[in-house]
């Protein structure tokens, strides 16, 4: 066909429903007029959410799913591109992170949502809420996100996991005593399991910390490198290796400079138990 364009499932949630609906439609044998003609849109209207111009709705998904006889896996596909409560880039970084080998972490503030308790994103989700900064059903959407993370890093083989943790991320209290007592007894037994590095950036590391902003890293099975990083208000996805390495860099002198991991245990205990 005469400028198909090529659409690559792995750039974004969009790419990779419009992939599937462009799949699907080809099977079925129809045009994109043809298939617009059945939902009740435009051949153009295809057009774009093929090629992830647009983000399809939810009813024009569900009338594609049965049209194109997709018994729901358009409407699954379509859930990842309705992560509202995200930052740009961050759905994607998800979809990696669930295949990569090698997961490196640091955060500032916060447990990582990988680490982090039933109880403690609750409590995290809630207060957002309650700010106005996202909707309620966001902030489910937002927990349910946190569920699956956790449950795609224990696949077989399991990736390494290595996480630093910014000294804040252990004092700022979420929830009460209890949560942060069962959130620092799962970080002491996330350490001791066998594909996982566990240290904390102390506050006396002063100027001689490389990184001031939270950042993950991940190194995919054909060892290409992938970093995310994000502010208040926007993220960032590269895959460029001319940026992505000298991140990685940083992460390496970070490492380098935090404290050991049977030292990172040891705070972390004597904070769980409340004793200097």
């Amino acid at each position: 066909m005469v400028n198909r364009r090529e659409l690559d499932p792995e750039r974004s949630p969009s790419a990779a429903f419009g992939v599937l609906l462009r799949r699907l439609r080809d099977e079925r044998g129809w045009t994109q007029d043809q298939l617009g003609e059945h939902v009740g849109c435009s051949g153009a209207h295809i057009s774009a959410l093929e090629i992830g111009r647009r983000p399809p709705t939810e009813r024009l998904v569900a009338r594609c799913d049965q049209a194109l006889g997709a018994r729901g896996r358009l409407v699954s596909q379509s859930q990842a591109i309705r992560q509202t409560a995200l930052l740009e880039g961050f759905p994607e970084y998800v979809s990696r992170e669930a295949k990569a080998v090698e997961i490196r972490l640091y955060e500032v503030g916060v447990i990582p949502g990988v680490l982090q308790t039933s109880a403690y994103v609750q409590a995290l989700t809630a207060r957002t809420v309650e700010r106005g900064a996202i909707t309620p059903e966001q902030g489910e959407e937002r927990i349910s996100l946190i569920d699956r993370r956790r449950s795609a890093l224990v696949r077989t083989p399991p990736p390494l996991v290595f996480v630093v943790l910014d000294e804040s991320c252990l004092l700022r209290p979420v929830g009460g005593p209890g949560v942060m007592e069962e959130q620092l007894e799962q970080l002491i037994e996330f350490a001791a399991l066998p594909n996982t590095v566990l240290q904390v950036a102390p506050f006396a590391m002063g100027d001689r910390r490389p990184l001031s902003l939270p950042l993950y890293l991940l190194t995919m099975e054909n060892r290409s490198l992938v970093s995310y990083a994000d502010s208040a208000q926007r993220g960032r996805l590269e895959r460029d290796p001319a940026s992505v390495v000298p991140l990685l860099t940083a992460y390496h002198q970070l490492q380098a400079e935090a404290l050991s991991q049977a030292a990172s245990v040891a705070m972390i205990e004597r904070l769980r138990k409340g004793t200097p």
